[in-house]
């Protein structure tokens, strides 16, 4: 795969930490134009609160970095509140993923998850994802889950990846859950610290952001080759 470095104009981000789980929700403005990457909880709010702080932007897209419950719980909310022409995509071999973690989050930790339902679209390695002038560019980074991907934006202010629970500081995602794989998570590091510029921010699930060069520098994993 060959990402498109092409700085695409100027890219916002506003993000907000919700669920029992504090997953980073993300929000990607580019003119009029929003993206929603990984609602967790709380959809209904997390649309009204967005719509009040950033009056005239439009979200055109609800976009799940891969298929566990963390992630989906708010999307069922959303798109009760923003209205069925704003379409919901997630990645293709997460595609059943959400009523099985769901049932797993329920029984392990007594969290009750609302399903996302079905998606509006399947979106897999390759595929593009336009708002205002920009677009996410979607990167297969399977391990966390089958179908995890990371999404890449080369915004005029710098390079962004949205990299949802495949890459945290120092650290990947859990490998020990239904569809994990330590093998391929690690083969995915190695190969988005190929693909992404040095300069990348990336926007994790959980926690603190990163960049690709620190986890080249510090993280053990983005350079391991099994």
């Amino acid at each position: 795969m060959q990402l498109d470095l092409t700085p695409c104009g100027p890219v916002d981000i506003s993000y907000v930490v919700n669920g029992p789980i504090e997953t980073n929700t993300y929000f990607a403005i580019s003119g009029d134009e929003a993206i929603v990457i990984d609602p967790a909880w709380e959809g209904e709010e997390l649309a009204q609160s967005f719509a009040a702080a950033h009056p005239g932007v439009r979200i055109v897209a609800i976009v799940c970095t891969h298929g566990h419950a963390d992630h989906v719980g708010g999307v069922a909310g959303m798109r009760r509140t923003l209205g069925p022409e704003v379409p919901y995509l997630l990645p293709a071999d997460d595609a059943q993923m959400p009523a099985v973690n769901i049932a797993h989050q329920r029984s392990a930790w007594g969290i009750e998850t609302e399903d996302p339902g079905a998606p509006d679209r399947l979106i897999g390695e390759g595929d593009a994802i336009p708002f205002g002038t920009a677009a996410l560019q979607v990167i297969a980074t399977p391990g966390h889950t089958p179908g995890g991907v990371v999404l890449f934006c080369a915004a005029e202010g710098g390079a962004i990846a949205f990299v949802g629970d495949t890459l945290f500081p120092g650290s990947h995602g859990r490998t020990d859950l239904a569809g994990g794989d330590e093998r391929a998570i690690v083969a995915s590091l190695a190969r988005l610290g190929e693909l992404l510029p040095r300069e990348t921010l990336c926007l994790v699930g959980h926690g603190p952001s990163t960049t690709v060069e620190r986890e080249l520098a510090t993280n053990p994993f983005m350079g391991a080759a099994w």
